[in-house]
């Protein structure tokens, strides 16, 4: 230990995290752990007690987050996040769900839950944490591989069109979409304590560097390169139309759109089944 060192007893956030599972399987770089600090930050901070919050995930890099939360979580199987996370928020609306998952997983594998339970408005708040490939399984192109990008199953460039995750959100009946990146740490926050505090379907798409999967074939550096990147290019801008907001990481020119998009209110779903049931 250095003279300089500063040792500590505890930190803010040791009650929220679960301690005994690190250290983390996380790649040097990734942003995964600052949406996790970010996450638990907002918990300590909404007013909600801790025991009413609740979070599921689902499979690879991302879905680790609820393995790594000290409140009641849920790591689910590949896809099927949103339908274990429906059926608690439809019979517990006492409960705060959140789900956090990865571009893959939530738009892929679950592509057809998210869209349904966006269309139901389903009070879940969730999460995309978006690194643009299938990082845990190799680096292959995922749903939002930007066009023209490189990956593993990719190798000579992306040719199919990503999804665009804020425009998608809107059009099927979110009461809240956002954006922001991993650097965008306080923005973030804001934004997950609005949406907690929000019914109906909440999501929020944060950007994440992927220095194994995605920045190393695509030349975009290590974890910090692409954090430059981000404060170089994101614009705020709240009022856009989503329509424009697509994202090309591989070109170094044009603006990636960052803001709270949509806020809306639009009453969570209640099915007759459950209110017959007296839930």
């Amino acid at each position: 230990m250095s003279a300089g060192s500063i040792v500590v007893e505890s930190h803010p956030a040791d009650t929220l995290m679960r301690a005994d599972r690190l250290p983390h399987i996380l790649c040097p770089g990734c942003g995964i752990g600052s949406v996790v600090h970010t996450y638990v930050d907002a918990i300590a901070e909404s007013g909600i007690p801790v025991n009413q919050h609740v979070c599921v995930s689902g499979i690879g890099c991302s879905g680790r987050a609820a393995g790594y939360v000290n409140i009641d979580s849920y790591h689910t199987t590949h896809g099927r996040a949103i339908p274990f996370a429906l059926g608690i928020a439809t019979y517990r609306p006492d409960l705060h769900v959140t789900v956090i998952s990865g571009d893959g997983d939530l738009t892929a594998i679950g592509g057809n839950h998210f869209i349904h339970a966006a269309r139901r408005s389903v009070a879940l708040l969730v999460l995309c944490i978006n690194n643009f490939n299938y990082g845990m399984t190799g680096g292959q192109a995922g749903p939002t591989t930007p066009l023209s990008a490189m990956s593993r199953t990719t190798p000579h460039g992306c040719w199919e069109r990503p999804f665009n995750l804020p425009f998608l959100a809107q059009a099927i009946g979110a009461s809240y979409v956002a954006r922001w990146t991993v650097l965008h740490v306080r923005q973030l926050r804001t934004a997950l304590l609005r949406a907690m505090n929000k019914q109906g379907f909440r999501f929020i798409e944060i950007l994440s560097p992927c220095p194994t999967g995605f920045g190393r074939p695509n030349d975009i550096g290590d974890g910090l390169s692409e954090m430059q990147n981000y404060l170089r290019r994101c614009e705020v801008n709240n009022e856009i139309d989503l329509r424009a907001v697509d994202i090309d990481l591989t070109q170094q020119d044009s603006p990636i759109y960052v803001g709270d998009f949509v806020d809306v209110d639009r009453a969570s779903f209640r099915p007759q089944v459950v209110h017959r049931a007296g839930a």
